[in-house]
């Protein structure tokens, strides 16, 4: 993973981990659960985006490398690799 996107992500996902004590707070604290429910929303966005720019990272990265320099079983791994993470997302 390229550096600039890797220091990117991991500043995000220390974003992510405090939105998620947040939303622990809110329920020991008896908050309102459509507050909750919107939080709780809030960092599924973001851990969706996160996700989002991974994905990018590798295909130009990882995918483009096995498909330009790779043999026809490296890219075929590559595919099946994209197809199982494509169909655990939805």
């Amino acid at each position: 993973m390229d550096e600039k996107i890797k220091k990117s992500q991991l500043a995000r996902l220390g974003r992510i981990e405090g939105q998620v004590r947040g939303v622990a707070r809110m329920v020991e604290d008896d908050r309102y659960c459509i507050d909750v429910l919107t939080q709780i929303r809030a960092v599924r966005a973001a851990i969706d985006k996160v996700e989002q720019e991974i994905l990018h990272d590798h295909l130009q990265h990882c995918v483009a490398h096995a498909f330009h320099a790779g043999n026809a079983k490296e890219r075929q791994t590559k595919i099946e690799e994209l197809i199982e993470v494509l169909d655990k997302r939805r």
